[in-house]
């Protein structure tokens, strides 16, 4: 059974262009978290505020559900940006594999300068980035730099993870 596979990181990294670059070329169902969010959710970040975990925990509780429901593998972006969360999709599917979309807050700035629209205002980068818990030698995944390709990033996960 292939593992699902999240595309994790701050809002901007890149997580839903290269969750979708990727899953296509698996050829495997892509979702982008962001789908999931309940509309108060979105309310809150469009305002400017952040999320918390009480927040946090229906929308991982969906995503979680989604990874589940999807035995042939799958591709989902979402920030799951800690330890925690990360454990919470886990106690849906245990083999789920990471990919961090990880760079310098200068690089994430530029790169969500560049989208006007998005619920997630830019004056909550920082908060991302002190929520942010790199992960852990002993979980699955890799994290790989985003200035780069989308196409060298996908590249790079495959031979990582002998995809």
């Amino acid at each position: 059974m292939p593992s699902p596979i999240v595309v994790m990181g701050v809002s901007g990294s890149g997580k839903s262009t290269v969750g979708a670059a990727l899953a296509q070329r698996l050829r495997v169902p892509f979702a982008d978290a962001d789908d999931f969010h309940p509309p108060e959710n979105i309310a809150k970040m469009t305002a400017g505020h952040a999320l918390d975990d009480d927040d946090r925990y229906p929308w991982l509780e969906a995503i979680g559900e989604w990874l589940a429901q999807h035995p042939d593998g799958g591709v989902m972006s979402c920030s799951a940006l800690k330890r925690v969360y990360r454990d919470q999709l886990r106690q849906h599917r245990a083999d789920i594999e990471f990919l961090h979309l990880a760079g310098s807050p200068e690089t994430i700035g530029r790169r969500q300068a560049s989208r006007p629209g998005h619920f997630m205002p830019a004056a909550l980068l920082a908060s991302q980035f002190e929520t942010l818990e790199p992960l852990e030698p002993d979980e699955q995944g890799v994290a790989i730099d985003v200035d780069q390709s989308i196409d060298s990033i996908v590249d790079s996960y495959i031979a990582t993870t002998n995809t």
